[in-house]
């Protein structure tokens, strides 16, 4: 009977709890949902990010404010992410960064999956679905933002009028015919006076110095 009593009390107990934990998760699933994420695109534009559940899906509204307002949705089934079931705010934040580099934000992707997933089925990606400006016109749009790519520009070699030639090497000095014949033919020790003679005879064309 003392056990019967004990086990009552600890399921009296342990029942106790379970609603408290219920509103718990509860409250804080709602907190996600009920607080917008808000940011500014590069063109300034404020825009607001509201989650809510549809179904067995997730729907995303971003709506925008700038020059001109603007809201496109998006639906998905991310809680098939197991990342994001840890934290499922975070998400979006990742969402968040991507679109806050466009101009208008609701020129993203068709299709968009947060790196914290991007190893999970397509399953847990958002899925455009629905705006107030057509996806052609966002496409359009989105591709004449793009900046266009920059060929290398080719420099073309100049061409002068004048061709230029390769300068001829200088050939070596030739040894003047008196110097020549007095180191061939005379003695070293006479040689000085040998060229001195040989030069004389030679310039004044006594006899021919260029058969040596």
């Amino acid at each position: 009977m003392w056990a019967q009593a004990t086990s009552l009390l600890l399921l009296l107990f342990a029942c106790s709890f379970w609603p408290a934990e219920g509103q718990s998760d509860g409250s804080r699933r709602q907190n996600i949902w009920n607080e917008p994420i808000k940011f500014n695109t590069k063109a300034k534009d404020q825009c607001t990010m509201i989650i809510t559940g549809q179904g067995e899906y997730t729907k995303l509204r971003l709506s925008c404010e700038g020059k001109r307002s603007y809201w496109c949705e998006y639906v998905g089934k991310p809680y098939t992410c197991r990342s994001y079931n840890k934290n499922p705010r975070h998400y979006f934040i990742q969402m968040m960064w991507g679109l806050r580099k466009l101009f208008n934000a609701c020129q993203a992707p068709r299709v968009i999956k947060p790196h914290m997933c991007r190893t999970a089925s397509d399953e847990s990606q958002m899925v455009f679905s629905s705006s107030s400006i057509s996806r052609a016109q966002l496409d359009a749009s989105r591709a004449a933002q793009r900046p266009a790519s920059r060929q290398p520009v080719r420099v073309q070699p100049r061409v002068k009028g004048t061709q230029q030639t390769t300068p001829r090497p200088t050939p070596p000095a030739v040894e003047s015919n008196p110097k020549r014949i007095a180191r061939l033919y005379c003695w070293r020790s006479l040689q000085g006076v040998c060229k001195h003679y040989l030069s004389i005879i030679c310039v004044n064309g006594l006899t021919d110095c260029s058969f040596i």
